[in-house]
């Protein structure tokens, strides 16, 4: 393993991810470094669960799909390990699908004959959100050494940055085109009604929780009909 040209890469890979201009550009972007940075990977994908459903992120191919797919019908495996725990362990592997794995004794032989010969597992988590797990595949036993392993650790953290940088990012974006929006149809209501400030504010929360529609909803239907929308 090349230590100094991994580092170089990595470094190059973090001002990428940063660069990304959506979540899921990000997520994808983490899951096509994974092939190219750590030596072995032929498929990545990134993966969280919803309860005991498996939600997939990104896949750089069929390969991770299918294997997501089989997790979820299981119920085991490595990546939904890494998805489902909050601490302790944060890293999973199997050398060789094709011998008998005591920890997921269902999943190995299934995901044999997908063609997975040996897969990682990597919590992508920060101090305040759990993100989901990054999966790296291989089609050959043996691939996934320990040195691989701290390099898949090293990418997955970075990963794990970037991801949440980028949802921060997405929430903030989202925050403020909420915020103009209600300011838009407070403005409407005001001109229309004759009424202040306030009173426009405290018209769309009402009829927001009246009928049970989110507040940005019910100010973009004020700012497309000219009024608030009639109940059905």
């Amino acid at each position: 393993m090349d230590w100094q040209r991994f580092a170089q890469r990595i470094a190059a890979m973090a001002h990428d991810l940063l660069e990304q201009e959506s979540v899921a550009g990000t997520l994808e972007r983490i899951a096509g470094s994974a092939t190219e940075l750590v030596e072995g990977c032929d498929a990545a994908g990134i993966l969280i669960l919803r309860g005991d459903e498996v939600q997939t992120l990104a896949v750089t191919g069929p390969l991770a799909e299918e294997s997501h797919r089989l997790q979820e019908r299981l119920k085991e495996g490595p990546c939904f390990d890494a998805a489902r725990r909050r601490d302790g362990e944060r890293v999973f592997r199997i050398a060789d699908m094709t011998a008998f794995q005591q920890r997921w004794p269902a999943f190995a032989p299934s995901a044999a004959e997908l063609g997975i010969g040996s897969m990682m597992g990597f919590l992508l988590f920060t101090d305040e959100e759990n993100l989901g797990a990054l999966n790296l595949y291989s089609r050959l036993p043996g691939r996934f050494t320990e040195t691989r392993g701290t390099a898949g650790w090293v990418l997955a953290s970075h990963a794990a940055v970037a991801l949440s940088s980028a949802r921060h990012h997405a929430q903030l974006t989202e925050a403020v085109a909420t915020r103009h929006v209600i300011g838009e149809a407070m403005g409407i209501l005001m001109a229309r009604r004759r009424i202040a400030e306030n009173e426009a504010f405290n018209t769309l929360r009402s009829h927001s929780q009246k009928h049970n529609v989110k507040l940005r909803e019910v100010a973009l239907q004020v700012t497309e009909l000219g009024t608030l929308p009639r109940p059905e």
